[in-house]
């Protein structure tokens, strides 16, 4: 049976795109229909979302916070969200810690999803990866000590991917073999 699956993100530097990319390879590899879109700003509205078999939303943590645009959009559309599968994770450096890798132990997915009154089908989490080379000068030297003060690479001449890409793979496997 081919899943219609809907992929919804938000990303800054990347690696939630990168994620959702390769899940949908994956899914498309198994032969479902997969449609992207990666949320940009407030006020976005997308309709029938019911109509899809699940719906993968994805958003990533920066200065402890997932989008404020990514909160408006599940607000806005939990009424359809409800009437679907749904998956949702977070992208976060903390994940890259085995004790804070899971939907139980990350502290950032407990809080997000303890404030939004909803409850997805499926939570995740994945590792997200230091960009140094990416980060203005500001947001580099704050993220370093960041790092520093949670015994993290504070390297600013090379970016590290901290992301299991297996793990990836072997969600979007499941989810597509879920009916």
């Amino acid at each position: 049976m081919t899943l219609r699956i809907l992929q919804l993100f938000t990303t800054r530097e990347g690696q939630t795109a990168r994620i959702m990319q390769c899940m949908a390879d994956e899914l498309d590899a198994l032969g479902h229909q997969v449609d992207t879109f990666r949320l940009s700003g407030p006020s976005q509205a997308m309709t029938h979302l019911e109509e899809y078999d699940w719906v993968l939303i994805g958003g990533s943590i920066h200065y402890g916070k997932h989008e404020t645009f990514l909160t408006d959009f599940i607000h806005q559309h939990k009424a359809a969200l409800e009437q679907t599968k749904t998956l949702f994770f977070s992208v976060n450096l903390t994940a890259r810690k085995p004790e804070k890798n899971t939907p139980d132990t990350n502290p950032y997915l407990k809080k997000y999803l303890g404030k939004m009154n909803w409850n997805p089908t499926r939570t995740h989490v994945f590792a997200g990866a230091l960009l140094y080379s990416q980060y203005r000068f500001w947001d580099k030297q704050i993220i370093r000590f960041i790092m520093w003060l949670t015994k993290g690479n504070t390297d600013t001449s090379k970016d590290i991917d901290y992301t299991d890409w297996q793990d990836v793979k072997r969600l979007a496997q499941a989810l597509g073999k879920e009916n």
